[in-house]
């Protein structure tokens, strides 16, 4: 991250992804939160940074409306109670490299609230890469990944199949595709 500029980078939404998949009988659901927003704080040793997101659970999309009104319900995300899913990031260290992996990779801890109910999370961060936009901005690309599990957030919806399988699985992978722009400092004051 050493061409990350230390500073607020605000995250540009309408180019970034929040993307979950979960298991629903064999298959894979996959969605999206496309409401949302964020920033990412780069200290002066990057392994100082922070971070902040809120995400608004109505905004689901599993590209089935029936399914994201059920998700939606009391029964399982419960929106109108708990409408928001907050991310506070409290530290960074550097990911062990894997033999595959072509750029440094970071743990980004933090704590995740889903129903009102806070767990730690890490998410394993790729930083993409700096480059100036057209408008003259300077821009920074992230991806993250990790993999929680729903019933430690109060999602306790079972439906029993056959043997000791459910109808839904209980580990849900996020993916994260962060584009954020660094804020310029207020100079009119």
């Amino acid at each position: 991250m050493s061409d990350l500029e230390a500073g607020r980078w605000i995250i540009d939404p309408a180019n970034s992804r929040i993307i979950f998949t979960v298991r629903q009988l064999m298959a894979t659901v996959r969605g999206t939160f496309p409401d949302f927003e964020g920033e990412v704080v780069i200290g002066e040793d990057p392994l100082d940074s922070t971070a902040r997101a809120e995400i608004r659970m109505g905004s689901i999309d599993t590209r089935n409306p029936e399914r994201d009104r059920h998700v939606r319900s009391a029964g399982i995300l419960d929106v109108r109670r708990h409408p928001i899913m907050t991310f506070t990031g409290t530290g960074v260290e550097r990911a062990t490299a894997g033999r595959r992996a072509r750029t440094p990779r970071y743990h980004f801890a933090g704590d995740l609230t889903i129903r009102g109910v806070t767990r730690p999370v890490r998410l394993l961060t790729e930083f993409r890469g700096v480059g100036s936009d057209s408008r003259g901005g300077i821009r920074a690309g992230f991806t993250a990944t990790a993999v929680i599990s729903r019933r430690r957030f109060g999602i306790e919806i079972d439906v029993p199949l056959q043997g000791d399988r459910v109808m839904l699985g209980d580990e849900i992978t996020i993916a994260l595709e962060i584009q954020a722009v660094l804020a310029v400092p207020d100079t009119a004051a």
